[in-house]
């Protein structure tokens, strides 16, 4: 499988696949981040496709003007364990080495433990640091997560 760009009759495919991978929270509509990632040159959303063109699978990367970020790395069921991930990882990195981008980052959620094998084999290290967050809007959920 090879990525390619987001092209807008993905939109259904990548939001359902989203869901599906266990990425998306009630209050985070995915929808939003896909149009912010879209609308600029700084990020962008990359989809892996089956020979039938089936959306197997997807990631977002972008470029903060620092450091580069990646998100919603995601696979089918079917797609796992196949190489997938490894393809829509590369492809993140080559979009960001490509921008002059040092340094990809990421974060896991605590609660999906299952997935960080994934990335140490990559490459990818943990980092002796704290994400904070402060919500600019009322926060949906209520709770600080």
């Amino acid at each position: 499988m090879t990525a390619r760009p987001f092209q807008e009759q993905d939109r259904a495919a990548v939001i359902a696949l989203w869901h599906d991978y266990g990425l998306v929270v009630p209050w985070n509509p995915p929808e939003g981040d896909l149009d912010r990632a879209l609308a600029n040159e700084s990020s962008t959303v990359l989809v892996a496709e089956d020979e039938t063109g089936q959306i197997e699978g997807s990631v977002m990367v972008g470029d903060d003007g620092h450091r580069g970020w990646v998100y919603y790395v995601s696979a089918s069921p079917s797609a796992q364990k196949t190489g997938i991930g490894r393809a829509l990882m590369g492809a993140a990195e080559a979009w960001l080495t490509a921008r002059g981008v040092r340094k990809a980052e990421l974060m896991v959620r605590n609660t999906n433990d299952g997935v960080l094998g994934f990335y140490d084999a990559l490459g990818y290290q943990r980092e002796p640091v704290y994400v904070l967050s402060k919500w600019l809007i009322e926060n949906p959920k209520g709770d600080h997560s």
